[in-house]
């Protein structure tokens, strides 16, 4: 007869249902990003072969052109780091292992849905925290999360913990550090709050996956119809001419207005998914250390990001935060993977999170 699961295994096993689930709609919504991509070159090049078209406008769409590059050069990257990871670590049973694998072999449709997962700013950068390689981890760490919070290596070497920060890595980490030998004491009592907290977690984030595979089913509807448009629009420029001068002025305007139908569509191309965006980042950081006048080098900077979205909106008391503490500190796995040794995985840093999150509160009360 087999074992009743407890409250915290059901938990994560819902939360690593909700991983898969929402994978599964970044593969899907990669492949109409991919679609939109294409429609929107498609105009672009009739577009380019416009002569005489007034410099306010062309310098629009080339603002507009070089967008798109950018979030198309961070998809490449990503499904290109992402097999090199995955060729690195053949053979070492970790690809295709732990919380969150649902896509195994990444191509490039999947890999447009995880760029526009993370979203790039019309710099050209990545909205989220990280950027360059960070955000190639927290990617993969997307793919990979659950052999990287326990221990293995994942799929990325070294740092693995604070690759969570990234976009839904602070989610795959309430599943996967309880695994990591989180739990292993002694005293019922202090089990069962362990459990409890961590059972807490994993269904705030089923809660967080649910909102956000409503916000990416909008977000594939938006671009269907998009997609439409702009096949429409393909056919009608192709009737207009190649000289905005001989054009009369109603397709001159049209024409206009299919610059902000490609602005529009290029927006759900490069901006970000809000709902897997992480719930604490640097900026949050910046504000408290403004507030508090507190230093902090990178690494403790990274290290109170991951745990500030790991334990948002958790609520803890003092035995609560003293049983984190010990669990965090004599974890080998985890002080491996922030390179902190024991002696400095001191208490005050989880004051220091439980205080940088009160402050994020109360400037969201207003």
């Amino acid at each position: 007869m087999s074992k009743k699961k407890s409250r915290l295994k059901l938990a994560q096993d819902q939360a690593e249902s909700a991983i898969k689930k929402t994978n599964n709609k970044i593969g899907e919504l990669g492949t109409h990003t991919s679609q939109l991509y294409d429609e929107l070159n498609t105009i672009q090049k009739l577009f380019d072969d416009i002569r005489n078209v007034p410099g306010e406008k062309r310098l629009e769409y080339e603002e507009l052109k070089q967008n798109r590059l950018d979030w198309k050069q961070q998809a490449e990257k990503i499904e290109s780091d992402y097999k090199n990871a995955v060729a690195k670590n053949a053979g070492k049973g970790v690809a295709g292992v732990g919380a969150g694998i649902a896509i195994t072999a990444l191509g490039p449709t999947a890999a447009m849905g995880i760029a526009t997962t993370f979203g790039i700013a019309s710099t050209g950068t990545a909205i989220s925290t990280l950027s360059g390689a960070a955000a190639t981890n927290a990617a993969l760490a997307w793919l990979g999360g659950g052999a990287l919070a326990t221990g293995g290596g994942g799929i990325v070497a070294g740092n693995a913990f604070l690759a969570l920060a990234g976009p839904v890595g602070w989610a795959i980490a309430g599943v996967a550090l309880v695994g990591s030998g989180f739990l292993l004491w002694k005293g019922k009592s202090d089990q069962n709050r362990l459990e409890e907290i961590f059972t807490l977690i994993s269904k705030r984030d089923v809660k967080s996956y649910e909102l956000a595979i409503v916000e990416i089913n909008e977000r594939i509807s938006r671009i269907k119809d998009e997609s439409q448009k702009l096949n429409y629009a393909s056919e009608r420029i192709r009737a207009f001419g190649l000289d905005y001068n001989l054009m009369t002025e109603a397709q001159q305007y049209e024409l206009g207005s299919y610059v902000n139908l490609m602005n529009s569509s290029t927006h759900l191309l490069v901006n970000p998914i809000t709902g897997l965006q992480p719930k604490y980042d640097i900026v949050d950081l910046k504000e408290y250390i403004a507030f508090s006048k507190k230093m902090f080098d990178d690494k403790q900077k990274s290290l109170i990001v991951s745990l500030s979205n790991l334990l948002f909106k958790i609520d803890l008391d003092e035995k609560d935060k003293t049983l984190l503490w010990k669990s965090f500190k004599g974890n080998k796995e985890f002080l491996s993977s922030i390179e902190m040794p024991k002696k400095d995985f001191e208490f005050l840093i989880i004051e220091t999170v439980n205080d940088a999150l009160k402050h994020k509160y109360r400037l969201e009360k207003g």
